[in-house]
């Protein structure tokens, strides 16, 4: 399973890395969510997929699982949707304020 959830990130990472390279700024907002999806992942992956009970103390268990790469995923979750929310209202106001979403395009002349 470990094997099939690294190989996951992989493919992630590296879709968001040619989305990132692309002109269109909603595709690089994409390729950046793929490549946070990609870190949540990875996150997970280092941390080991173990069954275990919840680290809670009345329980009679053999194994617990670990309850602080499920608290980070969470915290990057959060942090994510909001960079990803801030990026979308600033490429919407830059589509508004230049009628074009083309990286070239808004990149200017070398006399500017």
């Amino acid at each position: 399973m470990e094997i099939l959830m690294s190989i996951t990130v992989g493919v992630l990472f590296m879709v968001g890395t040619y989305m990132i390279l692309t002109k269109s700024i909603l595709r690089v907002i994409l390729g950046l969510m793929l490549m946070s999806h990609g870190a949540h992942l990875l996150l997970l992956v280092m941390a080991d997929l173990k069954a275990g009970a919840p680290p809670l103390l009345g329980e009679d268990a053999t194994a617990f699982s670990d309850p602080l790469p499920q608290a980070l995923i969470l915290t990057a979750i959060v942090i994510s949707f909001g960079v990803t929310s801030f990026l979308l209202v600033l490429a919407y106001r830059t589509y508004k304020a230049h009628q074009t979403d083309d990286l070239e395009k808004l990149r200017g002349t070398a006399d500017e």
